[in-house]
């Protein structure tokens, strides 16, 4: 494959996970929160046999397939559930919004334990993403405190589950890059996943399941948007034009908020694109502030969704 064929798949991956909150939250309306993840995750991981294969474990280092593993697992926990949990359609692109710090809390980890270096612009990247998220949780108003504290307050589990969750992933990011020696357990991760959440599915004693047309439907876009994300993503960043892939993930919060509007049928206001574009912004100038320093970071070659 050349490099122009690969950066476009490549890119691909970047539109297909900027698709996966609405789908995840269309997928969790009728099959629940914990059991629409279980099978997203167990229809994914079936995807990512055909398309990546299951890959020798014996030659993975085993600190990258406990930590890594903990920590993959434990944020898409907090990724799916965390959305499913949600309240509404409009909260559910709230909450996808807060697991987009990921980025900024990337490179704010490869700076104090990669010992990446950076200049100034770090500190006012990591602010305006901050500012961002509150603009976001502000509602109608904007930049609202007693609005955006009423937010959190009516769904703090989902809130916590989305902010934990970029913390965790900026922690998989920051220790992967380090011990992975350039290997991806992505398909044996993502098993895992689903089989930790179908115990919890059981344990809990089930719950009802609704297939219909739409939920199968909706169920199939978001295993294949996560299953064959990562396998176009592979593509891209190992015969592609890196560069390009890296500042087109950053856009992922903006293009995700897009799409989950139009699936969920959740109007946002203008105060809320404005957080959203803040948030990719703060994002970006903590990139640009490593990038002349690191010419890669890991957040180039681990992306979230």
């Amino acid at each position: 494959m050349n490099r122009k064929k690969a950066t476009l798949t490549g890119l691909i991956a970047v539109l297909l996970w900027s698709a996966i909150v609405g789908l995840i939250r269309g997928v969790s309306e009728s099959l629940g929160a914990t059991g629409g993840a279980a099978m997203i995750y167990t229809v994914g991981a079936f995807f990512l046999l055909l398309s990546v294969g299951l890959p020798k474990l014996s030659t993975f280092p085993r600190r990258y397939l406990w930590c890594g593993g903990l920590l993959f697992v434990s944020y898409e926990l907090c990724l799916s559930l965390s959305i499913g949990y949600a309240h509404s359609g409009r909260q559910a692109i709230e909450v996808g919004m807060v697991n987009y710090l990921w980025p900024t809390f990337t490179m704010v980890s490869a700076i104090l334990f990669n010992k990446h270096r950076a200049n100034l612009l770090i500190v006012p990247g990591l602010l305006l993403s901050m500012i961002g998220i509150c603009w976001v949780l502000g509602g109608a108003h904007g930049f609202d405190p007693a609005e955006m504290l009423a937010n959190i307050q009516d769904n703090p589990l989902s809130y916590g589950l989305a902010f934990l969750g970029a913390v965790i992933w900026a922690a998989y990011c920051t220790v992967t890059a380090r011990i992975a020696n350039g290997k991806n357990g992505v398909t044996p991760f993502f098993m895992m996943v689903a089989a930790v959440l179908w115990i919890k599915y059981l344990s809990s004693g089930g719950g009802a399941m609704t297939f219909n047309l739409q939920a199968i439907v909706y169920l199939a876009l978001a295993a294949a948007a996560m299953g064959f994300g990562y396998a176009a993503w592979n593509v891209g960043i190992l015969h592609g034009n890196v560069t390009v892939l890296a500042g087109a993930s950053y856009f992922i919060p903006v293009i995700s908020a897009a799409l989950a509007a139009r699936l969920l049928h959740a109007p946002l206001s203008t105060n809320f694109w404005l957080g959203a574009c803040m948030v990719c912004g703060g994002s970006i100038l903590c990139w640009v502030a490593t990038r002349g320093r690191a010419r890669q970071t890991s957040a180039q070659t681990e992306p979230g969704h």
